[in-house]
């Protein structure tokens, strides 16, 4: 019979557990299943994840002189949690800032619906924009236009939608999932 223990006194892990996460910013809030889960893939989340977020802010702040804006920087935020959902399962509560999508939804109507009213009460037209250019030290001269508000909440807009298309669709399949599993057994 083999001893349960390392040469250094401490226990072995279960063969079943030898691969589960111990670090912090590995661990989702609700981890799946042992069988169900795919390490390589929660760690490639968690690298991916803050470099798709800057993409998609990239083309935010690139949409008025290339292509990009607040509709497709918002769909490629929104890949990002998708992402971390696929990986991790429905979103977790352990993360700096909690997102909650009705909230997303709302603030980014209500930026997006006053940026493009606010010129018609300043005596412009519907959806007027304006460009000024500011002087940053480090930076230089910045060009800013105002449609860049509209972008934003556009692009929070779309980040709610997506979220609450993973919130929604995602319970009912873990749900789904879940009666199948108490079903088996």
């Amino acid at each position: 019979m083999t001893d349960p223990r390392h040469t250094d006194g401490t226990a072995r892990a279960p063969w079943t557990s030898w691969d589960a996460p111990r670090e912090r910013w590995l661990l989702s809030g609700f981890p799946r299943d042992g069988r169900e889960r795919t390490v390589l893939l929660e760690l490639a989340a968690r690298i991916a994840f803050p470099t798709v977020l800057v993409l998609g802010l990239y083309l935010l702040f690139a949409g008025h002189d290339r292509a990009g804006g607040g509709f497709s920087g918002g769909l490629v935020a929104g890949q990002a949690f998708a992402l971390r959902y696929l990986a991790g399962g429905r979103m977790d509560d352990s993360a700096i800032i909690s997102l909650r999508p009705p909230v997303l939804i709302g603030i980014g109507l209500t930026i997006a619906t006053l940026t493009g009213f606010l010129p018609t009460l300043l005596g412009g037209q519907l959806l007027e924009s304006a460009t000024y250019k500011i002087a940053v030290p480090v930076l230089g001269q910045i060009k800013v236009v105002t449609s860049l508000l509209l972008d934003v909440g556009v692009f929070l807009l779309i980040i709610g939608v997506v979220l609450d298309l993973l919130r929604t669709l995602g319970s009912g399949i873990e749900a789904d999932a879940a009666a199948a599993a108490r079903g088996q057994s």
